[in-house]
């Protein structure tokens, strides 16, 4: 399924691997700065609960929030 939707695994395999996998570097910083946004974000206990009622509240939340981050 993944391949049908041209999603190619970045994951790097572990250090101690026989046979090294080939993986590609710069894919893989830009999946863990992504990754660490997103971390950043759930932070914020409204937005890893969703707590909002509405999806535009939820979405307001998330642009206050991300804002926030850049600002930082």
């Amino acid at each position: 399924e993944l391949s049908e939707r041209r999603i190619v695994p970045v994951i790097p395999p572990k250090a101690n691997r026989r046979f090294p996998a080939a993986f590609d570097k710069d894919i893989y910083k830009w999946r863990h700065l992504i990754e660490n946004y997103f971390g950043k974000l759930k932070e914020n206990r409204g937005i890893a609960m969703r707590s909002c009622k509405t999806d535009e509240s939820f979405k307001a939340f998330i642009s206050i929030a991300a804002t926030v981050i850049q600002l930082r």
